[in-house]
């Protein structure tokens, strides 16, 4: 079968499309046939050796795959070949099949679409566990959502305005500022004075839960701009800077940095993370959340869609096909 094949950590021009050996189902494993294959900025990181994980070489990375089970193992009791499944792996999705762990997948309900089930899992993912685990959102608190126009940031706008909160979206451009404001976003603003903006939209009170997945100077904005007892949440670091926090500002202003890491949550708390992913669904079916296909590319256009990805190029969800 084909695959996008990194032999060592390169940039990401050096990934290639090659041949790649059959994935196999050991005893509780899947296989499945893909239909769509999520791309994730965590992915561009990992080829380049930037990410916290570092696996052998050479690897197919991806951490997502929608698609038809074409094999089950033999303790598999939750699937049977034929299925629509989804999963999350932390290797080897940019592939025309992949084996993935029993309990790591879900079964696709009627009438979900293998892309719009890439975005459920990480991105969407991301957000809730981020809202609901890590910051506690209430209903009534203001919430400020950098990168909203970007998968996990429109989640997050989306998400909040489910669990009843005020929502202010930043995005760098117009365009990216009516998308947001498109996905229920309450007020949508930009980069270049966001203190200033901040606090006057909040009344002088400050940001209750404030999602970072950018970093760099926003973060010092978003620092400088929580209301006592906020959550600031961090997620990524997409500006490509990872920023150093002034611990003075915590103690004086009496609020909490707290770390959002998707990846670790889904395997200290294999329960939560699929309680969290019924819910997901269920507003899914309800048409609460709708995630948003910027586009769908071949297997072998990887480098490019990564690209665009990695420089912020995106909004919504970037998926591949084989």
């Amino acid at each position: 079968m084909k695959a996008i094949v990194a032999r060592n950590f390169a940039p990401l021009d050096a990934l290639e499309y090659a041949d790649w050996p059959e994935p196999v189902a050991g005893p509780r494993d899947i296989v499945i046939d893909a239909e769509a294959i999520g791309v994730n900025y965590p992915d561009g990181l990992l080829v380049q050796g930037l990410y916290q994980l570092r696996p052998p070489v050479p690897f197919v990375p991806g951490m997502e795959i929608a698609g038809k089970v074409t094999a089950v193992g033999a303790e598999v009791k939750g699937f049977k070949v034929g299925d629509r499944a989804a999963a999350v792996s932390t290797l080897g999705a940019y592939a025309e099949r992949a084996a993935v762990a029993e309990a790591s997948a879900m079964k696709l309900p009627a009438g979900m679409s293998a892309a719009d089930a890439t975005a459920l899992m990480c991105g969407y993912g991301t957000a809730h566990h981020a809202l609901k685990q890590r910051a506690a959102l209430k209903a009534g608190e203001t919430l400020v959502v950098l990168g909203a126009s970007g998968l996990t940031g429109l989640a997050a706008v989306q998400i909040g305005k489910i669990m009843g909160a005020r929502v202010i979206a930043v995005a760098s451009s117009d365009a990216k500022r009516a998308i947001a404001r498109a996905a229920g976003a309450d007020e949508v603003v930009g980069y270049d004075n966001l203190k200033d903006d901040l606090k006057s939209l909040t009344g002088g009170k400050g940001v209750d839960v404030a999602f970072d997945p950018v970093g760099g100077d926003a973060f010092d904005a978003l620092s400088r701009s929580m209301a006592r007892g906020g959550r600031l949440l961090i997620v990524g670091f997409a500006s490509g800077t990872i920023p150093k926090f002034p611990v003075n500002l915590a103690l004086v202003k009496e609020f909490s940095l707290v770390g959002v890491f998707w990846g670790n949550f889904t395997k200290a708390e294999p329960k939560v993370y699929a309680d969290n992913m019924r819910e997901l669904v269920g507003w899914y079916q309800a048409g609460k959340v709708k995630p948003m296909i910027e586009g769908s590319y071949r297997l072998a256009e990887a480098p490019a869609v990564l690209r665009r990805i990695m420089g912020r190029g995106a909004s919504g969800k970037l998926v591949l096909v084989p």
